[in-house]
């Protein structure tokens, strides 16, 4: 393999593309329509198209947001803290990892904006100074998670667009038709000398452990909306690094459901092999473990605390109203992935690829259970009699958020490179005689 095959096989993943990607990008669209038209109808109608019935105000919304901001960060695992540590069979699969980054936090804040009922007035949780002499109550978790939200996007955006600074210098010189404006714009100026690459390999090096404690603190802000309330189920100190291994497990399944289906598309099976793949499996199988682990020690600790309503919440959970979602959450994301513990397993990538949708239901049935069952359960006996009943505007924007999260995944790996091309080169040993300047 040359730098000039590398060059040709990713950079013809932007050519006109073919009936499967027009495909997908309408279905995706069309889910995304979807979610859009629940949204208007909500906005005009009110929040009361929503299930919430007191005591359970938080629901399927708040149970997207924490789903998405989990999604987003694998990309940061990968792209960054294995970075940092060297591990040469990230170059393949970042970039993918890296947009999905983006695009998830981006749907991730369109909850909080859709929760208050009133989307109109979104900006009311911004802090800046107004002529209303209104601020924002800083203990409030939506207006934490406006902080955790705009800190990540901004970082894993900037992270991804500066990856991207020299293959989008390649598509300007290669590609000829209407986007070579836009290359020639995004690229500013790159021609590759030594000094720019001086300049951006420590910039890179700077984003990357920059980015790294976000992988930690952006979540762990997350779970901390549910773990300050005093509420049983809630109220725990376990919940930050349960909340973050749960993250990176989500994140890592949906990179998976991604890959798997680009890679054939694009043909990139030289470049995405099944060594990959197995590696995403073994991380898959290590953050089942974590969050199988924090399944047992939850229910420890409610068992050894002797607190009546702690164990009542538990013992609800998993035997209650919602001891369907309960248990397929469990066999979800702890059962089926024991079966990456066989090599054969680890290497069908049709296994894999199934294994990773359930894995994501179970993640997402996971946030479902512990935000309704907790808040179904809570000290007054006269509360618990209601059941969450969520309404088809709370699934149609739910469908209508995976519609645009893959809508934007679609567009980015059709104008953009999908493979990082100048990390795959320097994982390539030079060739002899080759030019690296002008390669």
């Amino acid at each position: 393999m040359s730098f000039a095959k590398i060059n040709d096989d990713i950079l013809r993943t932007l050519r006109a593309p073919g009936p499967l990607w027009y495909g997908g990008v309408v279905v995706a669209i069309s889910l995304a329509l979807v979610g859009l038209y629940a949204f208007l109808y909500q906005a005009r109608t009110g929040l009361g198209v929503a299930g919430y019935e007191h005591p359970i105000l938080w629901g399927i919304y708040i149970t997207d947001f924490v789903f998405w901001v989990g999604i987003a960060h694998s990309g940061t695992l990968i792209s960054a803290v294995l970075f940092l540590f060297r591990a040469r069979w990230r170059t393949a699969v970042a970039r993918a990892a890296e947009a999905m980054t983006v695009f998830a936090v981006m749907t991730a804040g369109l909850f909080p904006i859709i929760h208050i009922g009133r989307p109109w007035f979104f900006y009311w949780l911004l802090p800046y100074p107004n002529e209303r002499q209104l601020w924002v109550n800083f203990r409030s978790p939506l207006v934490w998670d406006v902080f955790a939200i705009s800190t990540y996007l901004t970082v894993s955006a900037m992270f991804l667009y500066l990856g991207l600074m020299p293959d989008i210098a390649a598509a300007r010189d290669r590609i000829k038709d209407w986007r070579q404006p836009i290359y020639k714009v995004l690229a500013l100026g790159w021609r590759g000398t030594s000094r720019q690459w001086h300049h951006h390999a420590a910039l890179y090096g700077f984003f990357a452990a920059l980015a790294t404690p976000l992988v930690i603190s952006v979540h762990s802000v997350v779970s901390w909306d549910f773990a300050m309330a005093i509420l049983p189920g809630w109220h725990s100190t376990i919940f930050a690094p349960y909340f973050v291994a749960g993250a990176i497990f989500s994140g890592i399944a949906m990179v998976i459901t991604l890959l798997l289906p680009m890679r054939r598309a694009f043909k990139l099976e030289s470049y995405i092999t099944v060594h990959h793949f197995e590696n995403l499996a073994k991380l898959m199988l290590t953050t089942s473990l974590i969050v199988g682990y924090a399944y047992l020690t939850e229910f420890f600790v409610a068992w050894y605390s002797g607190n009546v309503f702690e164990q009542g919440t538990f013992y609800d959970r998993m035997f209650g109203q919602y001891w369907g979602y309960s248990w397929m959450m469990f066999t979800c994301n702890v059962i089926l992935p024991l079966l990456l513990f066989i090599k054969a397993f680890r290497t069908n990538l049709a296994a894999l690829f199934v294994l990773s949708i359930f894995v994501n239901i179970g993640m997402w049935l996971e946030r479902y259970v512990i935000i309704v069952s907790s808040l179904s359960h809570d000290f007054d006996p006269a509360n618990w009699a209601g059941v969450y009943q969520p309404t088809w505007v709370e699934g149609a924007i739910t469908v209508g958020s995976f519609g645009l999260f893959f809508t934007l995944f679609l567009l980015f790996i059709k104008n953009f490179p999908a493979v990082s091309i100048t990390e795959m080169k320097e994982s390539l040993e030079q060739p002899a005689g080759a030019d690296p300047a002008n390669s």
